[in-house]
């Protein structure tokens, strides 16, 4: 892979993304993985894991900012073959403990040979990555002619933008807040405008369309009614409104 320049500022804006998710992984996991069994963050990986699936079964897949492997992992049931990368050598502890083949990388500088998967995927990364074209341009680069970009954006025009903009800031440790790594929120349009020439939309998924907080999923008899309103959902016109919007797009 051919040499890249760094601005300062993006150097730095690294530094800081490592050091909150290196701080993060030792709690990442406190209520994902079936710790919570049927909590939100089960149905969210679930969603997630699902879309992949269907272009991804039987192929080669790299997840960009594959975090501890929870996700990663599942992938590998179906793949051919699945990677990962990202850029905490805290996460990427946790996920060599599953077994899973990772390696540490930037999402805006991947080291990987162009054409080296059939799909590049990333979920919860890109709305933490100032320069989002850039990253998508490498998910790019990286996937096959016919393969398949899926890019997971943070949507202000839905229940969970609305809480993000007016609750308090959530936290990851005793004295760290979400609000201390950068985060952007792209709208659904916007997002599929930052996709890169010759890669196209054909395909999107929204996740967390009708949940207003993650706490709702443990109330007794409402976590069952919005798990079930999630999936019927997902893929239909009001995935616009998903605090989560997924696309997935084909390169030419």
């Amino acid at each position: 892979m051919g040499a890249q320049t760094v601005e300062v500022g993006t150097d730095e804006h690294l530094r800081a993304t490592r050091a909150y998710y290196d701080e993060f992984s030792a709690r990442y996991e406190a209520r994902r993985g079936g710790r919570d069994p049927g909590g939100y963050h089960d149905l969210v990986d679930a969603l997630e894991v699902d879309f992949v699936r269907r272009f991804g079964e039987g192929r080669d897949v790299l997840e960009v900012g594959c975090g501890t492997g929870l996700l990663l992992a599942r992938i590998g049931a179906f793949a051919r073959a699945a990677r990962g990368v990202d850029l905490s050598p805290g996460m990427l502890e946790r996920a060599r403990e599953r077994g899973l083949d990772v390696v540490e990388g930037s999402a805006t500088d991947l080291p990987f040979a162009d054409e080296s998967f059939d799909v590049a995927c990333s979920f919860k990364v890109l709305a933490h990555v100032e320069d989002v074209r850039r990253a998508l341009s490498e998910m790019a680069r990286v996937v096959r002619p016919g393969g398949h970009v899926i890019a997971e954006f943070y949507n202000p025009y839905s229940l969970r933008g609305l809480v993000k903009r007016l609750g308090p800031a959530g936290a990851i440790s005793d004295r760290t807040r979400e609000s201390a790594v950068f985060t952007r929120f792209d709208a659904p349009s916007a997002a599929a405008a930052l996709m890169p020439d010759g890669v196209r939309v054909v395909a999107s998924r929204g996740v967390r369309i009708v949940t207003p907080f993650a706490a709702a999923m443990r109330v007794p008899g409402l976590g069952r009614l919005l798990r079930r309103a999630e999936w019927a959902l997902c893929d239909t016109p009001l995935a616009q409104l998903g605090g989560f919007w997924i696309a997935a797009a084909r390169k030419a």
